[in-house]
């Protein structure tokens, strides 16, 4: 399948139609906020304190009200700056033996990176807030939401509307932070900037 490659035939599959102080909104007018989290060396653990954190983890899953999309993005390890700096200090060494050791220690990090394939793991937290959403989950209610939501698409976000349903997103991102903050996961919402690299990383996986 060609993928098109004009930026307005691309722009049809970006769903993203703005971003807004820390906040994604779509074209259809829902609004997501992100979180990046931290991760817990789970297999450290002893079996106590892995049941116990499950049960956390249980808890807080149960006590939402909303939905949420976790996302776990899986990227080469970059080890090039590293190594570059590490060069820099091999042709600075005066002494010949630390000078060759170091050289072999450059060696042996670019097999074992290779060997090993090492990959570096980002988790995020995908938060949502639609202008229109139902508590029920009968078919008539999910075709209700479709049809507002088509309608929405034409209805531009006015200052004071933007802020109100920011304000309750706002609610849904504290409530993901604090539970998560219980079990030792320590959770951050992205910024404008932060977004906005995000998803470019997202939509152009070559670079």
């Amino acid at each position: 399948m060609k993928l098109p490659k004009s930026a307005s035939e691309v722009q049809k599959f970006v769903e993203i139609k703005e971003i807004r102080q820390d906040t994604a909104i779509m074209k259809d007018n829902s609004m997501k906020a992100v979180c990046v989290c931290s991760s817990v060396n789970f297999s450290l653990l002893s079996q106590d304190e892995q049941e116990a954190i499950v049960a956390r983890f249980q808890e807080f899953l149960n006590s939402l009200d909303f939905s949420i999309q976790i996302i776990v993005a899986s990227r080469k390890f970059e080890i090039d700056p590293y190594l570059n700096q590490i060069r820099e200090l091999e042709k600075k060494q005066t002494n010949e033996l630390l000078r060759v050791q170091t050289g072999e220690y450059i060696n042996f990090i670019e097999s074992f990176v290779d060997f090993a394939n090492i990959m570096n793991k980002s988790f995020y937290i995908i938060i949502p807030f639609r202008i229109v959403e139902s508590r029920e989950k009968g078919f008539v209610d999910n075709i209700k939401n479709i049809i507002m939501a088509q309608k929405s698409k034409s209805v531009k976000f006015e200052e004071e509307k933007f802020n109100q349903y920011r304000a309750q997103l706002d609610q849904r991102v504290n409530h993901i932070i604090q539970g998560l903050q219980g079990l030792g996961v320590k959770t951050v919402q992205l910024n404008d900037e932060q977004l906005t690299e995000l998803f470019y990383e997202f939509y152009n996986i070559e670079s």
